[in-house]
């Protein structure tokens, strides 16, 4: 399974217990008129919402119209895809993770991007109040040079040299260090695949603070390697 999550940051001033006001019974209907005349009520709504220690879950469901090709024509049929979210308070910053749609299932229409955004309007009024997070180009070095042998795969951008734009380190290549230093010197660390150890999972970290499970792990375990190892790498 590879199941992406993303995490942003809360700048307004807001605590569980307002936030938790606001979003709960959260439901907007739209009015869609197919081609054919037909309407359909599309719904956008907020579904299992709880509160748990100092943190805040839930569901953002969204319904699309997706067109497919049926017996010679395209027929339009609503559809529903749902992204989960957690909103937690660390270190004196308020951060909302939102989990993105598996690679292999829904619409993907409903991004982590658009969700963010949703909840910033509907919490703020504004969509600038929550925002993107980023991961230092050092911190991932010091992530992957702290144990090599779990590195699977990294990734380079701002590559200065003429022509190319990317440069990747794979397999046995990692743990060349010449090689890898190389590298270093014409680019910075955009994205590493690395074993967490101590979890047994698999993930892929970038500097947009875009994580990715490549192992096969619950999404609970996905979430708590994100809650207590990954938040505190964020700038």
């Amino acid at each position: 399974m590879v199941l992406p999550a993303k995490v942003f940051e809360i700048r307004e001033e807001a605590d569980i217990e307002l936030i938790a006001g606001k979003l709960k019974g959260f439901h907007e209907d739209e009015l869609y008129e197919t081609k054919e005349g037909e309407k359909v009520t599309l719904v956008t709504e907020i579904l299992d919402l709880r509160k748990d220690g100092d943190a805040l879950s839930g569901v953002f469901s969204k319904d699309f119209m997706r067109q497919r090709f049926y017996r010679h024509e395209f027929v339009e049929t609503p559809v529903t895809e749902e992204a989960p979210f957690w909103i937690k308070p660390f270190r004196r910053r308020l951060f909302l993770i939102v989990l993105g749609p598996s690679v292999a299932r829904g619409v993907k229409k409903l991004l982590t991007n658009s969700v963010a955004n949703k909840l910033s309007k509907t919490l703020f009024i504004t969509p600038h109040a929550i925002v993107e997070t980023r991961i230092s180009h050092k911190t991932l070095k010091d992530l992957h040079e702290s144990t090599p042998q779990a590195t699977k795969l990294i990734w380079f951008d701002e590559v200065d040299i003429p022509g190319v734009e990317k440069l990747c380190l794979a397999g046995p290549a990692i743990v060349d260090t010449a090689l890898y230093k190389d590298y270093l010197n014409h680019g910075q660390i955009w994205y590493v695949v690395f074993e967490v150890e101590k979890r047994e999972i698999v993930v892929g970290i970038a500097r947009n603070t875009v994580i990715t499970l490549f192992s096969k792990s619950s999404k609970e375990e996905f979430m708590e390697y994100i809650l207590e190892d990954l938040l505190e790498l964020i700038e």
